[in-house]
């Protein structure tokens, strides 16, 4: 079941809000346990018993590590639960990878190759299994405290707004609020309101420009202008696909009496890749920052292995999007411009004067250009197709759009493309100007603006194909 659906709009939303705020308060941890359960299971119910299994462990795990007096004893805990954990995303992210990688090596040397099973992926296993190394490292540190009732572990494991695609929560964050928390009527409408907001930007403008997006990405030979218009709207429509769902996300905990941490901060308004992270994405960002960055060392064990740190830990952010070597690739992108970006901030003294706006823009625009040569490798089945997108930007032999293409390029496509980088980068300086935050603010205008986009938005999604989120995939 996805947000963007009749189903989950008319039938699953109403009858779960419903019971949520019927029954008694101690009573809505095992609603939202089962509430998820059938939000999970509507795709697929044996991986729902991956997922409930992956969540007893983690809760085993914790229990013997607060139990455990000695040292070593806890840390031996807490590493054997990190391990079943990552051997659990192995099995089924990674094992297919690894397999025709190396029956890939196995052909080309003139051997056998090998037989091994196909694993499925399960939606959403990457978060689910990043939210319980957080959980389990947390109660190692101390810095969370152990679940006091199973059925609040549950009901934060199975926390359906967020549970197949983010934001990657953590434990210690939300523990208070399964015990306390607020359930009143400005903040279910603040909640509806992130809601429709994030349903508009997925349906209105990333729906809208999906087709564009995979037309130009299946041409075997696309001209120049076919590639940039590629490239543009799969950067329009990534952002708001997901953005647009972690809106969603943000509003149901809201509607719920949860307050989820922000995973989007204009980020394409960003002067270099450093800040394009500290806005994109964010409680992944933070989490790779915290749980693989900061144990690796960080910054503490000096200039080459900072360097180092840097770009293992996007080298790994990479592969945990996906078992692919444009995945690879594309961490192994951002983290070599994150190793060169801080020591070329190395190199400039302390007394560097203000930038000026000249020099403010033009680095926007270049750190923007960087993002999208990523967003390439990012969407390409495989590196062949990334290199040929990559020749067709720079050397196309034709300039103009393809027959192919041209055709795709309707009016709508070409309105949602438009309204895209208008909000991309006209709000956040509209925010600036105005001193306001659109996404808390509660004039009442710009909430009847998004109840009319949301009836239009529901309106198309009655008339389209489905379209699943993004971010599901990984």
């Amino acid at each position: 079941m996805v947000f963007s659906s009749l189903i989950f709009l008319f039938l699953f939303l109403p009858l779960f809000l419903a019971v949520y705020y019927i029954v008694p308060k101690s009573w809505r941890s095992p609603v939202i346990l089962v509430g998820g359960c059938i939000f999970y299971a509507w795709w697929r119910v044996d991986f729902l018993l991956l997922i409930m299994g992956v969540t007893f462990w983690n809760y085993v795990i914790a229990d013997r590590i607060v139990k455990n007096d000695a040292e070593i004893g806890r840390r031996r805990w807490m590493q054997l639960g990190v391990a079943g954990n990552l051997v659990t995303l192995g099995i089924f992210k990674y094992l297919n990878f690894g397999v025709d990688s190396l029956n890939a090596a196995l052909e080309a040397s003139g051997m056998n190759t090998i037989e091994a099973l196909k694993f499925i992926l399960p939606i959403g296993i990457s978060f689910h299994i990043f939210q319980c190394i957080s959980f389990l490292i947390d109660i190692y540190r101390g810095e969370a405290h152990p679940p006091k009732k199973l059925r609040d572990f549950l009901a934060f494991m199975t926390l359906f707004p967020q549970l197949i695609a983010g934001p990657v929560l953590r434990y210690k964050d939300l523990e208070d609020q399964f015990t306390s928390r607020t359930h009143t009527p400005e903040k279910f409408a603040e909640g509806a309101y992130r809601f429709m907001t994030g349903f508009a930007k997925k349906v209105l403008i990333a729906d809208t420009v999906a087709p564009l997006v995979d037309k130009t990405f299946a041409l075997e030979d696309p001209t120049m202008a076919d590639a940039w218009l590629g490239a543009l709207a799969y950067t329009v429509q990534l952002y708001f696909d997901f953005s647009g769902y972690s809106d969603m996300a943000i509003g149901l905990g809201l509607m719920m009496g949860f307050r989820f941490m922000e995973n989007f901060n204009f980020p394409y308004i960003s002067r270099s890749i450093t800040e394009f992270w500290r806005r994109w994405h964010i409680s992944l960002s933070t989490w790779l920052r915290d749980y693989l960055y900061i144990p690796l060392g960080g910054n503490r064990k000096g200039t080459r292995r900072t360097y180092i740190n840097l770009f293992l830990t996007m080298l790994l952010g990479g592969l945990w999007h996906g078992a692919n070597w444009t995945f690879i690739i594309w961490g192994a992108w951002h983290g070599g411009i994150l190793a060169i970006e801080r020591f070329v901030n190395s190199l400039k003294t302390e007394s560097r004067q203000v930038i000026e706006p000249v020099k403010d823009l033009a680095l926007m625009v270049f750190t923007f250009f960087l993002v999208i040569m990523g967003w390439v490798m990012f969407r390409a089945e495989n590196v062949t197709q990334a290199l040929k997108f990559y020749k067709s930007m720079f050397a196309g032999a034709t300039a103009g759009l393809s027959e192919e293409i041209s055709w795709q390029v309707t009016g709508a496509a070409t309105t949602a493309l438009i309204v895209g980088y208008i909000l991309i980068f006209g709000m956040p300086l509209l925010e600036k100007k105005l001193n306001f935050n659109i996404k808390e603010t509660r004039n009442v205008w710009i909430h009847s603006g998004a109840i009319g986009l949301f009836v239009i938005a529901v309106m198309k999604l009655g008339a389209q194909s489905y379209s699943p989120f993004l971010y599901f995939q990984f």
